[in-house]
């Protein structure tokens, strides 16, 4: 039976009124916090980001180029709680809902192959894996050149050839099964733990799986748009960055800012170190909408 159920509207545009009851929920949050992470204040001097910075550049953002379609099923995940069961098949976890849904092992792996290459190549790479192997135990098994092959196109193929084999090893020698649903159970702060202590695995990758594949709030760091916008401290290093981020921005707006942030950059000349021409075409003609919001020059 078709779901008739009218979705919620979680971005607003241009809604003064909506704007501000976001605001009074994120202050009505504050008493909320993480016992471990937000005794952590590596900038307890600097004021910015303010929640009311971060939800004018979210919908600022949001006005100016819409929400990122690429993160579209990630929002639909959060959304509705029931797409995100899986199911275990030969000790192997697979998704019941369809071929788009990640399982939470599926994400981080996908995740591992994204890193130093573009999405297109990064989405070639994993489809080309789960051609040639289609279940983790069959990666598992498999020869190392074989599984090199799979996803050379990615590049860095054998530095995420033996990331990959470590962290399926591990699960095996674990708990028997190549599986990571378990996660879904514990804390942020565990989570972080049982992932971070996988090899090759750093907190950037820890924040995406977080974000994307467990619907819970984090912050990947991106220290070039933080610093750009006066966030942290100039020479702010990533880990503090993390920390002063993931402290400062509203749980409410973290997911809304990071995809909507992540593409600007790609798209903006301005916004970005990158140089990936054929990606950056929307601000070409248009004024960043960013600058009203950048540090002021010394």
């Amino acid at each position: 039976m078709q779901n008739t159920r009218k979705r919620k509207q979680i971005f607003p545009k241009n809604n003064k009124q909506q704007s501000e009851i976001t605001i009074t929920k994120i202050k009505s949050n504050k008493t909320k916090k993480n016992p471990k992470t937000d005794t952590i204040e590596p900038y307890p001097s600097h004021p910015r980001p303010t929640p009311e910075d971060c939800l004018a550049i979210r919908d600022e953002l949001l006005e100016f180029q819409g929400f990122p379609e690429e993160f579209a099923k990630y929002r639909d995940e959060r959304e509705n709680p029931e797409l995100n069961s899986s199911k275990l098949i030969n000790g192997s976890e697979k998704s019941e809902v369809s071929a788009e849904k990640l399982s939470v092992l599926d994400g981080l792996v996908s995740i591992v192959l994204s890193q130093n290459t573009t999405d297109v190549n990064s989405q070639k790479a994993f489809g080309s894996l789960k051609a040639a192997f289609p279940t983790w135990e069959l990666v598992l098994a498999a020869d190392q050149n074989l599984l090199e092959n799979a996803i050379r196109c990615g590049g860095l193929a054998p530095t995420k050839a033996s990331c990959i084999r470590n962290i399926l090893s591990c699960l095996k020698e674990r708990s028997g099964k190549l599986c990571l649903e378990y996660l879904r159970d514990l804390s942020i702060d565990e989570i972080k733990s049982e992932l971070s202590s996988f090899k090759g695995i750093g907190p950037k990758t820890v924040a995406c799986v977080l974000m994307f594949h467990l619907q819970l709030d984090d912050f990947p760091v991106d220290t070039h748009i933080a610093t750009t916008l006066g966030w942290v401290p100039e020479g702010a290093d990533a880990k503090k960055t993390y920390l002063h981020l993931n402290r400062r921005i509203p749980n409410e707006l973290k997911f809304d800012l990071n995809c909507l942030l992540f593409t600007h950059g790609k798209m903006c000349n301005r916004c970005s170190t990158k140089t990936v021409k054929q990606e950056k075409k929307e601000s070409v003609n248009k004024p960043c909408p960013l600058l009203n919001h950048c540090k002021k020059s010394d």
